[in-house]
C-alpha cells in the first residue's frame, strides 16, 4: 500500500539530511507505528507519505514515494485526498469550519459526495469518535482535546484507504485516547484501512502497533516487527523499559502481558518503594496562589464551578481531568489570561489581572497549550535573548535552559519550521528559565520524547527545590509519575479528588501509570522506583 523507494530528503541543499535513502513498505491493513527522538524527522516522513514533503514544505527529495500506486510527490492533492487522510500535529491549522458537523461534511463537499452520503457518514463519525453532544458547539469552544477528535473525525469521513496521523493522543485524556485508539483498530481489522502513526506517547499506542518503523534523527530508518523494533528502540515506554530492566524475554508491550510476567515480581517487593515520602505534599507554608470560589463561565456553559484551590512554595501540583473539565480555564484565570465571572484569583496576595511587565514575568510564568502564543521572533537565538533582556536574567541563561531541555536545536531556525515538540521545548525554555515564583503549565509534554521529558522533570524538581509552586494541566499520567507531589482531578468544572499524587493516581485504573497497573496493589509508579526497592534488597 505504502512504498518508499530509496527515498532521501533534506530541506535545503546545504543542509543534513533528514530522510536517508528510506526503503520500505507498508502493506494494506498493517498500523504502522513512528517513533524516534523529538526533531528526528517523524512528521517529515509522514508529510511524505501525504503529499505534503515536498509540494507544501519544499527542499530537496530523492527516489519516490507511492501510496496504493500513486506517487505522492506529483500527483494533485485532489487526487490523493481520496486516497489519504492526514491529521497534524497542529490541528487548529486544519479547520475551515466554524461548527463541529460543517467541519466533519466540509471534505466530503469538496470530493462532491451525494447528501445522504454525507449524512450518513458524519452520524457514523459522531457516534465512532463520541462526538454526537458535540455536533452543533463552534470549534472555538471545545478543549484542546474535543478538537483532536474532530479533526480526526473530519479525517476520517472521507473514507481515505491510508490514514496519516502524527500524535493523534497528544492532547486526549487517557480514555479519549483510549477510545480513539479502539477505533482506529477497528477500522484496521475490519475494513483493512492502513494506518501510519507517529506518537510520543508510546504507552498508550505500542500494543496494537504491527509493526514499528524507527527514525533516529541521522536520517536512517528502519522498519520492522514491534518486538525486534523496541529491544534497541532510542524510545520505548515504561513496560518497556521495566522489561528490559528485568530481562524479561520478550519484552511485553502491554499492561496484561506485564502483570504475567510480574506475578513474582510482586510478591519479592517491600511493600513501599524506598523513598516513597518523596512524593508528600511540601507542608508548613503559606499559599502562594490562590483560587477563591472562581466561577467561570462560556455563554450558558459553565467551565468553573464554585472552584477553591491554593498552591504552596515548593509543590508540584498536577491537574488533571477529561478532555473538558476545566483545566485550560483555571490554568489561564490564574495567569491573569481571563477574569473569573465570580469569585478571586490572588497571585502572592495580587490580582495577576494588574500585574504587568517584569514583575509578572517573575512572578508568573505561563505555557498555554498552544506554545506558538509566546513565539514571535525570527530565529531561536533571537526569542532566548529577548527572554533574558525582558526578565532581566543574565545573558545565556535561556539559551542554557533550552540545550538542556531540547538539545541540538539550531540556533538560527525559524521557530515555525521547528517541529511541534521542539516550539513547546522553545516556550518552556523561555518560561522556566527565570524561575518565576509559580508556573503554569498547559499540557507541557505534548510531542516531547522520553528523553525530553525526563529533562522537563528534572527541571521542575530543581525549581520545586527552590521554591517555586508549579501548577501543571496534564494527560500525561507518566509525567505526574515522575514529578508530582500531589494531584487534582477535575471535572465538570469542580474539584472531585485532592491529595498525594501517589494515592490519587493508584486509586484510578484510568489515571494510574504503567508500573502502577503492573503492580498493582503495591504503590510503585515509576521503573526507578522498582529498580531501587531491588537494589536495596541485595
Amino acid at each position: 500500500m505504502i512504498c518508499f523507494d530509496d527515498v532521501s530528503f533534506a530541506y535545503a541543499t546545504d543542509t543534513p539530511v533528514v530522510l536517508d535513502h528510506v526503503n520500505l513498505t507498508v502493506p494494506e491493513g498493517d498500523l504502522a507505528l513512528v517513533i524516534g527522538p523529538t526533531g528526528s524527522g517523524k512528521s517529515t516522513l509522514l508529510g511524505a507519505i501525504c503529499g505534503l514533503v515536498p509540494r507544501f514544505s519544499g527542499g530537496v527529495l530523492a527516489g519516490s514515494v507511492t501510496v496504493d500506486g500513486i506517487a505522492t510527490s506529483s500527483a494533485p492533492p485532489r487526487d490523493l485526498a481520496a486516497t489519504v487522510g492526514y491529521l497534524p500535529q497542529r490541528v487548529d491549522a486544519s479547520f475551515v469550519t466554524d461548527v463541529v458537523e460543517d467541519e466533519l461534511a466540509w471534505t466530503m463537499e469538496q470530493l462532491g459526495l451525494a447528501p445522504d452520503v454525507m449524512r450518513r457518514r458524519v452520524e457514523d463519525t459522531l457516534d465512532l469518535l463520541g462526538l454526537a453532544d458535540l455536533r452543533n458547539r463552534p470549534i472555538a469552544t471545545l478543549s484542546s482535546g474535543q478538537r483532536q477528535r474532530v479533526a480526526l473525525g473530519a479525517v476520517l469521513t472521507a473514507q481515505p484507504h491510508v490514514l496519516v496521523l502524527d500524535e493523534p493522543t497528544s492532547a486526549l485524556d487517557p480514555q479519549a485516547a483510549e477510545d480513539v485508539l479502539a477505533a482506529l483498530t477497528r477500522l484496521v481489522g475490519d475494513l483493512g484501512l492502513t494506518i501510519v502513526c507517529s506518537e510520543h506517547r508510546l504507552e498508550r499506542v505500542v500494543q496494537y502497533a504491527d509493526s514499528i518503523i524507527i527514525v533516529d534523527g541521522s536520517g536512517a530508518v528502519s522498519h520492522g516487527p514491534p518486538d525486534a523494533q523496541l529491544v534497541n528502540a532510542p524510545v520505548a515506554p515504561p513496560v518497556i523499559h521495566l522489561g528490559r530492566r528485568l530481562g524479561w524475554d520478550p519484552l511485553p508491550r502491554s499492561v496484561r502481558d506485564a502483570r504475567r510476567a510480574a506475578a513474582t515480581l510482586r510478591n519479592e517487593l517491600p511493600a513501599e518503594p524506598p523513598g516513597h515520602t518523596r512524593r508528600s505534599v511540601p507542608a508548613g507554608s503559606e499559599p502562594i496562589a490562590t483560587a477563591e470560589d472562581v466561577w467561570v463561565r462560556y455563554g450558558d456553559r459553565v467551565a468553573l464551578s464554585g472552584l477553591n484551590l491554593a498552591l504552596h512554595p515548593g509543590e508540584v501540583t498536577a491537574l488533571m481531568g477529561r478532555n473538558g473539565a476545566g483545566k485550560s480555564t483555571l490554568i489561564s484565570t490564574l495567569g491573569g489570561g481571563r477574569a473569573p465571572d465570580k469569585g478571586r484569583v490572588r497571585i502572592d496576595c495580587e490580582n495577576p489581572l494588574t500585574l504587568r511587565g517584569r514583575h509578572f514575568l517573575r512572578l508568573v510564568g505561563v505555557v498555554p497549550s498552544d506554545p506558538t502564543l509566546l513565539l514571535s521572533a525570527t530565529t531561536v537565538a533571537a526569542e532566548v535573548a529577548e527572554a533574558d533582556r525582558e526578565t532581566g536574567t543574565a545573558p545565556g541563561v535561556t539559551a542554557a535552559a533550552l540545550e538542556a531541555l531540547l538539545p541540538g536545536i539550531d540556533p538560527g531556525a525559524h521557530p515555525s519550521d521547528l517541529s511541534a515538540g521542539q516550539r513547546l521545548g522553545l516556550a518552556l525554555a523561555l518560561v522556566l528559565a527565570h524561575e518565576p515564583r509559580v508556573v503554569l503549565l498547559d499540557e507541557p509534554t505534548t510531542g516531547l520524547d522520553y528523553r525530553a521529558k525526563e529533562a522537563l522533570a528534572s527541571w521542575l524538581a530543581k525549581l520545586s527545590s527552590r521554591g517555586t509552586a508549579v501548577l501543571l494541566a496534564t494527560h500525561d499520567v507518566e509525567l505526574v509519575a515522575e514529578v508530582a507531589h500531589r494531584a487534582v482531578v477535575l471535572a465538570d468544572g469542580e474539584i472531585v479528588a485532592d491529595g498525594p499524587a501517589t494515592e490519587v493516581v493508584t486509586h484510578s485504573p484510568t489515571l494510574a501509570p504503567q508500573v502502577a497497573r503492573i503492580l498493582h496493589p503495591l504503590p510503585y509508579l515509576t521503573v526507578d522506583d522498582v529498580t531501587a526497592a531491588l537494589e536495596a534488597q541485595r
